[in-house]
């Protein structure tokens, strides 16, 4: 993860230029539908946003950073367990699409670390409060200015071996976001 992020800092360093988003803050809210029937909500916030040029073979990439704080549940209304958990994430995108020829379609990927509050939850010993949190989606802008996103990820969350138990949380996640 270190390293990842090191990597980024220097190629940003000597590639950033503004990308559509880049000056625009962000913020986004999420339904969380996960293994184990865990359901849940994400709020996030997207402080800065860039793009990185002159890759080769990728051409150019979009990066944001995002902060999140994530309320899970599960079971019934009378029994039911709840879990917090913060991250941080960088993520990266590129669009390799456009529909109707106007909203632009792009593939996003990142890796987050996370604390949750719980170790115990679903019935799981997650292992650690510790995890990481990656993500793989698809993202499309609309709106006048492109200023509005919706996405479609899969998230899992995991300590990454860190700890003995390691079952990981897996979810399917439906975003929608507005840039200011």
């Amino acid at each position: 993860m270190r390293t990842l992020l090191i990597i980024i800092a220097l190629l940003g360093s000597y590639f950033v230029t503004p990308s559509a988003q880049a000056a625009k803050q962000g913020i986004a809210v999420d339904y969380l539908l996960g293994s184990d029937d865990i359901q849940g909500i994400r709020l996030a916030y997207r402080p800065y946003a860039t793009q990185l040029t002159q890759i080769k073979w990728l051409g150019n990439l979009d990066i944001y950073w995002e902060v999140s704080m994530n309320f899970w549940e599960v079971g019934e209304q009378n029994r039911h367990e709840t879990n917090y958990a913060v991250a941080i994430s960088p993520v990266i995108s590129k669009q390799f699409a456009t529909i109707a020829n106007k909203y632009p379609l792009r593939w996003e990927f990142g890796i987050g670390v996370s604390l949750v509050e719980d170790t115990r939850f679903a019935g799981k010993d997650i292992g650690s409060h510790y995890q990481f949190e990656d993500r793989l989606g698809l993202v499309t802008d609309f709106g006048e200015n492109m200023n509005h996103s919706v996405a479609l990820r899969y998230m899992h969350y995991s300590n990454g071996g860190l700890n003995d138990h390691n079952p990981g949380v897996d979810f399917l996640n439906v975003s929608y976001a507005v840039y200011f």
